[in-house]
C-alpha cells in the first residue's frame, strides 16, 4: 500500500509542477494573439508602454514586437511629385508656339553657295537721297559704314556661333504721295544711284538688297526692271506690301497695302529664272510684313532652292508690340526663315530701349535677317 501511494504520488507530483509552466506559455500566446490584431487596427502610441516580460519558455514572439512602432513607420508617405517651374516667355519666345505652327519649317535643302542659315544678315536699310528714310541716307557713306561695322560686331559677339553678313539694303523704288508723271505713286531710281550704293556695299564687303515699293503698279512689270543688277551674284530682294496699293488705289501713306501669295510667288519664280540664267547661287528674298492682311493666302507661297524666303516683321513701337507682331504675323503663319526690324528713332521716340540682340535672339525662331532703319 505504501508502495503504491508512493507510486501514485510521483506522477501527480509531475503533473503539479509542469501544469504553471504549460499554463504560462498559453497564456503568452494569447496575449501576443490579441497585441497583433490590436496593432493592425488601431494606431501607435506616440510613447508606446513598456512591454511585458518575455517567457522564455513560449513559442510565440514577445509582445513588444506587436506594440514596436517600426511596424507602422515603414508606411512611409508617398513623396509629393517635384516638377520644375513653368518657364515664362514673352510673346514670340515660346519654343512650343513655334513648334506648334510648323517651326522648323521643312523646306529644300540649300544649295551649295545658300547664305542662309549658315550665316546672318545684318543690314542698314533707306536710300541715299533722304535722310529719313533709314541709317543707309542718314549718316555720311563713311559713317553709315562704321555704325554698320559696330552693328554686326554686337551680333557677332552675342552669337559667336552663326557668322554675321554685312548689307546694304536700298529702297530703288520709292512710293510717292503725288501719282508723278507715270501716274503710278512711285519713284525709280536711277541707275546711277542704284550703282553708286552698289558700291558701298563692294567697299564694306556687304551684301545689297534692291527694295521696291511699287504704289500702284505691278511687281510684274517693276521687277525686271532691275534684272541687269539682280545678276550680280552679291544682289538680292525685298518687297513692301504697306506700299502696293492696286487694289485699294489709295494713296501711299494713307492706308496699309496688301500682296498674295501670288504675287510672291510671281517674284521668286523670277528670281529663279536669274539663277539658272545666270548661273547665281540662291537669292535671299524678303518681304516685309507687320499685318496680318500685308500677306494674303501665306501658306500658298512656294518654297524654291533657288530662292531663300524672309518673312520680315517690319513693325516699330515698344518692345512688347513688336514681340506681339512677330508672334501673330510671322511665327503663327510660317514659310521658311525669318527677320525684324529695328527702328532707330521710332521704336525710341516715347522713351522704350532699342531692343538688343540678346533680346531679339530670345525670339523663336531665331531671326536670320536683322534690318536697322
Amino acid at each position: 500500500m505504501k508502495y503504491l501511494n508512493r507510486t501514485l504520488l510521483a506522477p501527480l507530483l509531475l503533473i503539479t509542477v509542469t501544469l504553471p509552466l504549460t499554463l504560462g506559455g498559453c497564456r503568452e500566446e494569447k496575449a501576443g494573439d490579441l497585441s497583433s490584431a490590436k496593432a493592425a487596427t488601431t494606431p501607435a502610441p506616440a510613447q508606446p508602454a513598456a512591454p511585458p516580460a518575455f517567457n522564455a519558455n513560449s513559442s510565440a514572439r514577445p509582445v513588444a514586437a506587436a506594440f514596436s512602432p517600426v511596424g507602422t513607420s515603414l508606411r512611409k508617405a508617398k513623396p509629393p511629385e517635384i516638377t520644375a517651374p513653368k518657364i515664362r516667355y514673352n510673346a514670340g519666345e515660346d519654343p512650343e508656339f513655334a513648334k506648334r505652327h510648323g517651326w522648323p519649317v521643312n523646306g529644300p535643302a540649300a544649295l551649295p553657295g545658300s547664305i542662309l542659315p549658315q550665316k546672318r544678315i545684318v543690314a542698314y536699310y533707306g536710300n541715299p537721297l533722304s535722310k529719313r528714310m533709314g541709317a543707309l541716307g542718314e549718316y555720311s557713306k563713311d559713317d553709315m559704314l562704321r555704325r554698320l561695322k559696330n552693328e554686326a560686331a554686337k551680333w557677332q559677339a552675342a552669337d559667336p556661333a552663326t557668322p554675321v553678313q554685312p548689307a546694304l539694303h536700298l529702297i530703288a523704288v520709292v512710293a510717292q504721295g503725288a501719282p508723278g508723271k507715270a501716274g503710278k505713286y512711285r519713284m525709280i531710281m536711277p541707275d546711277a544711284i542704284v550703282s553708286q550704293v552698289y558700291g558701298w556695299a563692294k567697299e564694306a564687303n556687304a551684301l545689297m538688297f534692291i527694295d521696291i515699293q511699287t504704289g500702284h503698279d505691278d511687281i510684274r512689270t517693276i521687277l525686271p526692271k532691275f534684272e541687269w543688277i539682280l545678276k550680280n551674284p552679291d544682289v538680292h530682294l525685298g518687297i513692301d506690301p504697306e506700299f502696293n496699293l492696286i487694289k485699294s488705289g489709295k494713296k501711299p501713306g494713307s492706308k496699309i497695302g496688301t500682296y498674295d501669295a501670288a504675287d510672291i510667288n510671281y517674284a521668286s519664280g523670277f528670281l529663279k529664272d536669274l539663277v539658272k540664267k545666270y548661273n547665281l547661287p540662291p537669292k535671299v528674298f524678303t518681304v516685309h510684313r507687320f499685318t496680318r492682311n500685308g500677306v494674303t493666302n501665306a501658306r500658298s507661297i512656294q518654297l524654291r532652292p533657288e530662292v531663300q524666303m524672309i518673312m520680315h516683321m517690319d513693325g516699330w513701337g515698344a518692345p512688347w508690340l513688336k514681340r506681339d507682331s512677330y508672334k501673330d504675323y510671322i511665327v503663327a503663319e510660317p514659310v521658311q526663315y525669318t527677320g525684324f526690324k529695328l527702328f532707330y528713332h521710332n521704336d525710341t521716340k516715347k522713351g522704350d530701349a532699342l531692343m538688343t540682340p540678346r533680346d531679339v535672339l530670345k525670339l523663336n525662331p531665331k531671326p536670320l535677317y536683322i534690318q536697322y532703319q
